[in-house]
């Protein structure tokens, strides 16, 4: 072979290794339909119509932003601690199928569909978690606390999707998810944000933190973190250090009982729990957004306050976790309106709705009507049920579509009289 041929078909190898490793650049930094469009268009086909493309997304499951319908296999690559008594444990999830992960904004959720979890024979358990990091990443990460019996009744058993997480899930295994989502979440912007974490009530913030801070627009950050004590205080060092690296994130950790070896200004900033005069005396004087996640007794507290402050509601977002919603002044408002008879067929309760709670399924709760529920924010389908007589609204646009005939009481109201099984 002639010197001239060689050198040929070696640059002829090159030529085509470049050709490829561009084609899978271009692949991951658009929008995998619009490059299938493109990639027709410039051969001289007739591209693929609208219905075509989305027969693909039907058949694949996925969606152009990676998102995807159902239940999908995820692998746990890794397991970390995150505190000293080892009660929070981070879960680093990856897509069995290798395919791209799905965008998130932060400060959404995923959900678990926890077959393991139960006796053979029983409904699956399903539950939602947030995710504690921010998006753009190549694995998600959720970061579940270990649920104790609650204190004042020890006779009850401990929550059985934090424990199963904590005992039996292990690096290598299998998990079913669905894809990200849930309405409270930041977006990105430039506007000065305080968020507030109660608790493992940290992971929405973490992910809206990392995001805030990773979005190259110098936003003004503060995190008011409230926990017990060192023992409980989450991925402290990592926090810590975004704090050192980034001028315009402002953290306040506040611990309501230090331990003795626990120092004020090197652990912790103030002694007490997160409130409102806190918030008063830290923030300077300008136009914040509030993101609030945490117990009952912190939203009871905090919200109420920020409202007397002044601050505008739409700028007062909240989550809670467990049956801790709270009436907002607006709801409170409404709550002279019009009334509706809510009967609860199943459970045999008849009760009058006045507006004076936000949901159905915190109007179920307070009038002890026992209904399975997992995100509360119409995300997971846990609290679905069967509409009998009567009809809803929905608070927000559930990401779940519950079946014709049915609702989710998560996030749903009556609109007259209502009959549901339950």
């Amino acid at each position: 072979m002639q010197p001239l041929q060689l050198f040929g078909y070696i640059f002829l190898a090159i030529l085509v290794q470049v050709a490829i490793l561009s084609v899978v650049a271009i692949v991951r930094h658009m929008k995998f339909f619009d490059f299938l469009k493109r990639f027709f268009s410039g051969t001289g086909i007739k591209p693929p119509e609208e219905p075509v493309l989305d027969t693909i997304k039907d058949i694949s499951g996925f969606s152009e932003n990676g998102s995807w319908s159902g239940l999908r296999d995820f692998y746990v690559t890794n397991k970390v601690f995150e505190d000293k008594d080892k009660n929070i444990c981070s879960f680093y999830l990856s897509p069995v199928d290798g395919k791209p992960l799905a965008d998130f904004k932060p400060g959404q959720f995923l959900t678990f569909q926890l077959d393991g979890a139960v006796k053979d024979g029983d409904a699956p358990l399903v539950r939602c978690y947030s995710l504690s990091d921010g998006p753009g990443g190549d694995s998600y990460r959720v970061s579940i606390k270990r649920v104790p019996p609650p204190a004042d009744r020890p006779e009850l058993p401990p929550g059985i999707s934090s424990n199963h997480f904590h005992d039996n899930v292990k690096k290598g295994d299998v998990l079913k998810v669905r894809a990200p989502s849930g309405h409270f979440f930041l977006e990105r912007g430039t506007s000065p944000v305080v968020l507030i974490g109660g608790g493992i009530g940290i992971t929405p913030m973490l992910s809206m933190l990392v995001d805030a801070l990773n979005s190259n627009t110098n936003r003004e950050v503060w995190l008011f973190y409230g926990v017990r004590n060192s023992s409980e205080h989450a991925m402290k060092s990592h926090i810590e250090e975004l704090a050192k690296e980034h001028d315009n994130f402002h953290l306040r950790v506040c611990y309501s009982a230090p331990k003795d070896w626990d120092k004020k200004g090197v652990d912790y900033q103030h002694k007490g729990r997160v409130d409102i005069d806190l918030l008063r005396l830290s923030l300077p004087f300008q136009v914040y957004d509030f993101y609030i996640c945490g117990p009952r007794p912190m939203l009871e507290s905090i919200v109420p306050g920020l409202e007397d402050w002044g601050v505008p509601d739409q700028r007062i977002n909240y989550e809670a976790f467990g049956p801790a919603s709270i009436n907002r002044r607006s709801q409170k408002q409404e709550a002279s309106g019009e009334e509706f008879l809510v009967t609860f067929a199943k459970s045999g309760i008849s009760a009058v709705w006045n507006g004076s709670e936000e949901t159905l399924l915190d109007f179920a709760e307070s009038n002890g009507v026992a209904i399975p529920s997992g995100c509360r924010a119409g995300g997971c389908g846990s609290c679905e049920t069967e509409i009998i007589e009567g009809e809803v609204a929905y608070n927000q646009s559930p990401d779940f579509d519950p079946e014709p005939g049915s609702c989710l009481l998560c996030v749903s109201r009556p609109k007259k009289n209502l009959v549901v099984e339950a």
